[in-house]
Formats: C-alpha cells, sequence, structure tokens
C-alpha cells in the first residue's frame, strides 16, 4: 500500500540522507499515527538499518548518549522549533524485561518486522517510507486507528508486563486520541496494574503530565480510577471519593476535583493551574466536620491542610521545585474569592504580597475553575468583574511624591533646608506641577525648580503644597473610576 503524507523538509533530508547511503529509513511510531489521523506530529522518529555508527558519520551535528542506539540529529536550519532535534534508532530487537521498566538487553537488527514487533501497540507499529510512499502494517493498526482501539501489538499481558509504564501510556493515548482501550488490553491492566510500583516516579510523572495536559483529563483520571491504578499515580485521590460537600456543591469531593481541572483544560491553561484545580481541596475529607450551627458539613482549614498534602503529592512525583511552590501557594490561598462581598482593597493587596503579582491572575483562574466545578454554570460576571477591577486597583502604582526625579534627602542637599513641613510642601508642590505636564518631571527642572518653591514664602508655599495634594487625590480618584468603568462595577 502507498500513501503521500506531506512531510517537513528537515525530516524527508535525514531520511533521504540515510536512503542515499545504501541503508534502508521509515518513520515510525506516533509521527506516522497522526499523519494517518490528519494530525500535526509533535515528534519525528526514524527507523534504519543503519548502526549508530553509521549515522553518525552521515550527518554533521549529532548526539548519542544513551544504551537504546538512538542518535539525535540536530537540524540547523528550521522556522519549527520542535524539529531542532530528530531521532534515528537502528532497528532492534529487545530481550525479557526482569524490572518491568527496560530490557535487559538490546541488540540491532536488519529487519524491520523485528522492529516493529516490539512497539507497545498497534497505532505505534507502523512504519512509512517518504521516499517510496510505502506503509508497513504488519499488526493491523490502521484497522484500530479506524475503529478508534487501543490494542497492544501480540499478547496484551506481555505488552503490559514487559515495561509497565505502557499502563499509563494506554491512558494517555485514551485521552489524547479518544480512543477506546480493547478489551484484552483492559483486562491485563486490571490484573497486572501494581507493576506501575516498579516504575520510577518520574517516569509516571511525566505520563500523569500529559494526562492532565490532555483535551480530557477528566476522563483520564476516571479512567486511572477504574483500572484501579490511581493508587499507584495520586493515593490522596482516592481518599475524596464519595465525600458528600454542603449545600454550595452539587458533587461530592473527588468529582467536584475532576469537573474543576476539566474546567481548566476547556480554557486551554497552564499545567500549574490544572494541578491547583485538581488538588485544591484535596483535605476537605480529613478536615470535614458535621457543623451544627450551620446543619450542614463544614471543611474548616482545608485549605491550609491540603498545600501540605499537595507539596507531599508532588515532591512524591519529582515536580520541579518552582512548580511546586507556585501550586501550593495557589491552594493555599484559593478560598480568598469565596466571598465578595467581605474582601477590601486592603485585603486584595495583602492577597498579592503572598501569592505574588505574577500569580494573583492565575489564582483567580482557579477560582473560575473552583466555581464552575461545584455545578453551576459560570463565574457571576458581575462578581468576575468586580474581582478583576479590585486587583487591578490595586495592583496600580500609587501617584506619591516617590514619583519625582528628587527625594527629601536630595531637596534638603541642593537648598540647605532641615528636615520638616516645608521640605513635604515643596515636594508636593513639585507633585502637582508634574502632574499638570509630565514632561516637567526631569532631573534638570525638579532641582531648579525646587530651590525656586523653597524660597518661597512658607504661606504660599503651604498653599502650593496643598494644592499638589488635592489634584494628587484627584488623579488617584480618576484611575480607580476609570479602572471601575472598566469592569462595569462601582
Amino acid at each position: 500500500m502507498t500513501q503521500n503524507f506531506i512531510i517537513p523538509t528537515e525530516v524527508s533530508h535525514v531520511t533521504n540522507t540515510l536512503e542515499n547511503a545504501g541503508f534502508e529509513a521509515f518513520l515510525v511510531g506516533g509521527c506516522v499515527r497522526d499523519l494517518i489521523l490528519n494530525k500535526k506530529p509533535k515528534d519525528w522518529d526514524v527507523t534504519t538499518n543503519a548502526t549508530p555508527e553509521q549515522i553518525l558519520v552521515l550527518f554533521p551535528h549529532t548526539f548519542y548518549e544513551n544504551t537504546f542506539g538512538t542518535v539525535g540529529i540536530v537540524s540547523d536550519e528550521t522556522e519549527d522549533e520542535t524539529l531542532k532535534t530528530i531521532e534515528v534508532t537502528p532497528y532492534r530487537l529487545e530481550s525479557t524485561y526482569s524490572d518491568n521498566r527496560r530490557p535487559d538487553t538490546v541488540t540491532f537488527s536488519k529487519n524491520i518486522t523485528d522492529d516493529l514487533t516490539r512497539r507497545d501497540f498497534t497505532i505505534n507499529a507502523i512504519a512509512y517510507s517518504p521516499s517510496k510512499g510505502q506503509i508497513i502494517d504488519l499488526f493491523k493498526g490502521q484497522e484500530d486507528i479506524v475503529t478508534q482501539t487501543i490494542q497492544t501489538v501480540g499478547d496484551a499481558t506481555e505488552r503490559l508486563t514487559e515495561d509497565a509504564l505502557r499502563i499509563m501510556r494506554a491512558v494517555r493515548f485514551h485521552v489524547e486520541l479518544g480512543f477506546i482501550l480493547s478489551r484484552e488490553t483492559e483486562k491485563a491492566i486490571l490484573e497486572h496494574g501494581y507493576l506501575l510500583k516498579n516504575i520510577s516516579k518520574e517516569r509516571i510523572r511525566d505520563e500523569f503530565t500529559k494526562i492532565i495536559m490532555s483535551p480530557r483529563p477528566m476522563d483520564g483520571l476516571l479512567m486511572l480510577k477504574k483500572l484501579n491504578i490511581l493508587q499507584y499515580v495520586v493515593p490522596e485521590l482516592e481518599q475524596t471519593i464519595g465525600v458528600e460537600q454542603n449545600r454550595a456543591h452539587s458533587y461530592d469531593v473527588w468529582e467536584h476535583l475532576l469537573r474543576s481541572v476539566q474546567v481548566a483544560a476547556d480554557k486551554n491553561w497552564s499545567l500549574d493551574i490544572r494541578l491547583t484545580a485538581l488538588f485544591h481541596d484535596i483535605s476537605k475529607p480529613e478536615t470535614r466536620r458535621w457543623g451544627k450551627e450551620q446543619n450542614t458539613w463544614t471543611f474548616y482549614g482545608h485549605e491550609v491542610v491540603g498545600s501540605r498534602v499537595t507539596r507531599k503529592i508532588l515532591n512524591n512525583l519529582r515536580y520541579p521545585n518552582k512548580l511546586i511552590d507556585k501550586v501550593v501557594t495557589m491552594v493555599r490561598w484559593h478560598m480568598f474569592f469565596s466571598d465578595t462581598e467581605q474582601i477590601t482593597l486592603s485585603a486584595v493587596r495583602r492577597m498579592i504580597v503572598n501569592v505574588g503579582r505574577e500569580n494573583i491572575w492565575d489564582l483567580m483562574d482557579v477560582r473560575i475553575c473552583d466555581r464552575i466545578g461545584t455545578g453551576r454554570p459560570k463565574e457571576d460576571p458581575y462578581r468576575l468583574r468586580k474581582y478583576h477591577a479590585m486587583i487591578e486597583e490595586a495592583l496600580r502604582d500609587p501617584i506619591t511624591v516617590g514619583m519625582l526625579k528628587i527625594d527629601g534627602k536630595r531637596l534638603i542637599e541642593i537648598t540647605g533646608g532641615t528636615p520638616g513641613p516645608k521640605i513635604g510642601h515643596t515636594l508636593h508642590a513639585l507633585l502637582e506641577e508634574v502632574l499638570e505636564d509630565p514632561t516637567k518631571n526631569t532631573v534638570e527642572y525638579i532641582e531648579r525648580r525646587s530651590v525656586e518653591l523653597y524660597n518661597m514664602e512658607e504661606g504660599e508655599l503651604k498653599k502650593l503644597g496643598e494644592q499638589g495634594k488635592q489634584l494628587k487625590e484627584e488623579v488617584d480618584k480618576q484611575e480607580v473610576s476609570k479602572i471601575r468603568k472598566g469592569h462595569r462595577v462601582k
């Protein structure tokens, strides 16, 4: 069977170079699957009957630092950053996997059949020759693409016990592609999911991240639970299942968290927002108490306890410290925006100090995930605009004499004056002039004008200073009014 796909020049250059040197060269794996699905591949993998040493000779910029024969070829000229490196791997045979993680030995082969036979799922075991338009599909992967089925190459138990990470990959493909698991694959996962205990946290984290960053993280988490493997990824989430909430929520804690992270995915928000949405109520189970006065469940302090549990979860999965700190901070303070009637501008300023100016808008996005995740169709429009207006107002640089190209110390130096009210009056009189004409805020003008003002009669100077204060207050009010008007709030 032949098929003509559009292949980037950088990729076809690699396959053509190998073939011109007398070797075979095929695209293989996920890139071929994506081409068949009319998707743009994220990665381009090439397989060949050339050895690593023979590959290295053919390309000027390469690196080879692994035991699997993979050579990275660095492209000099490309407009697509994802094509900076193209991986080329010799056909290979793999021995047994005694640790359920990696083959005990790897040997290179001269036969493409050997290479395709060792792969995980049929949809990833398709090879394509760009020069010939030839597709090699020994395991009916194209049929499984048509029927949208995730099925192992050969015996499911054998494939999944070789490398137990394939269990996580099956779930990841389920949410990324929208495919279903074959009955045999699902049965093998249910029987051997415990082997994930043998997989490094870093490898599990990488697959978990791809599930969370997929278009359907909620389905992925439900599948992890259905297959009884959530306990090997984030066991703390299992404790939230069936935990009833108060009247403000339509769902138990588990479903609320899943729906919250799905909102973040629907809006295409970043990993840190998605993780915060997933874990923001993680400690509601251990903080839940029946409130007799409220006649409903209470969860006092769940955000404080939850921030500690979130740090434990993310540390266990070996996430970077910078990401952990941000997610933990947002979990800790996610309750801040729960009651708009009690939020003051000074409280918003303190919150900005707590979470950082760079994180305050992300915290607002977490708020949106949390609210919609309760079962409400969307954030109340007026309330949301009010939050945004208050944050912008709190972030606005206040109008002060600190804006001037001079300070009290320098003013005393050039006037020969002493600390006291006259210095303050002079600064405010200068501020009035600068507010009226910002071009006057230069060192040369300000210092010259400072001497003139300071030498005025004190009563006249005080009057100018008071006018400066009044103008400052008026400009402040105008700026705040502009912000509120922009958000259509009072």
